[in-house]
């Protein structure tokens, strides 16, 4: 049966110091820290040390092929996205980490599949630079649940939006700049509660904003499992009808209704969510993901879904069918 694993990050091995090359700091860095490990740097700040399965290719489908998995969407780190620089850097850094992608793609067409990274705090600019993308090769663009604060239902990002449909562009929603991070630093909450909220913020930014229906084709995947939408859509769309002056101010329509017209990763670490998630979504809008290669991931490549007992039809959909449909691939072109 094909594997795809619709979520994973990689980093170029080698990176300028782009702080130095900017003129002004914030930007992350990586340098050596023992052999097979690096550290990703905040200017002369750590931020997490990486091993070289972040950014070896070739180690990392050794790694794959030994779980049964053949095929790696990969995307950048988010804390690479760097929406708070000026525009134009934030593109360069982009373009840099798209090319990084691409590469890895051409290099490697039946086992990698390469997602975007943009400017996001300019949106002519962030066009542009998706439409590089698309021409290099990239099947889709990762963006973050938040721009600065400003939510992905804002106006503003409509014509973005015009433009992954056009591209037939695939859309990966990852939770980052957690809100309230400064006030929960301690238990690593900002991962565990932030993260998990992050992206329910941008399901319900969206969905109330309309955009899943002022943009039909827009192929939309909110990562880990939908975070806190799906277990509390049960609230959300009660909110929208006890409260529709504060919440149904510009989509009337109940927010459980879009519930399988967009998708989400696999990644809830538990079966039970999972069968939840199941009933909720259906199989054909559930990819396997694993936010490989970090600790937090599901690191045994879907072992829990194997486990399951499902039938073949549901764990062909969760392995394979729904994230190429979600792509708009075909298992074809993996043979």
């Amino acid at each position: 049966m094909l594997k795809i694993d619709s979520h994973t990050h990689i980093l170029p091995r080698v990176m300028p110091k782009w702080s130095e090359k900017f003129g002004y700091g914030g930007f992350i860095h990586l340098e050596v820290s023992r052999p097979g490990y690096a550290n990703m740097m905040r200017d002369d700040l750590f931020f997490r040390e990486i091993a070289s399965n972040c950014w070896d290719a070739e180690e990392r489908i050794e790694e794959y092929g030994k779980a049964g998995v053949q095929v790696q969407v990969v995307s950048t780190i988010p804390v690479m996205f760097a929406y708070w620089a000026k525009a134009r850097d934030a593109a360069d850094l982009a373009r840099f980490l798209n090319d990084h992608l691409a590469q890895i793609a051409r290099d490697h067409p039946k086992h990698y599949v390469g997602l975007a990274t943009v400017p996001m705090q300019d949106t002519d600019l962030a066009i542009e630079v998706l439409r590089e993308a698309h021409a290099a090769g990239l099947q889709g663009v990762q963006v973050g649940s938040n721009v600065n604060g400003l939510n992905l239902g804002d106006s503003r990002f409509a014509p973005f939006y015009e433009a992954c449909e056009e591209l037939s562009m695939s859309l990966f929603i990852h939770p980052w700049d957690m809100m309230g991070k400064a006030d929960m630093e301690k238990y690593w909450l900002p991962w565990l509660v932030g993260m998990p909220a992050e992206t329910s913020r941008a399901a319900c930014s969206m969905i109330f904003a309309g955009v899943l229906d002022k943009h039909p084709k827009l192929r939309v995947l909110f990562s880990h499992a939908g975070g806190s939408f799906l277990p509390t859509i049960g609230r959300i769309k009660h909110g929208h009808a006890c409260r529709p002056d504060l919440v149904a101010i510009d989509n009337e329509n109940a927010p459980d209704t879009y519930l399988g017209k967009f998708w989400v990763d696999s990644i809830t670490h538990d079966p039970r969510l999972l069968r939840y998630i199941l009933e909720m979504q259906g199989a054909d809008r559930i990819c396997m993901g694993t936010d490989y290669p970090f600790p937090l991931g599901d690191l045994e490549f879907g072992q829990f879904i194997e486990d399951m007992a499902l039938n073949d039809s549901t764990r062909m959909q969760l392995f394979s069918g729904s994230v190429l449909s979600w792509l708009g691939m075909h298992a074809s072109q993996f043979d």
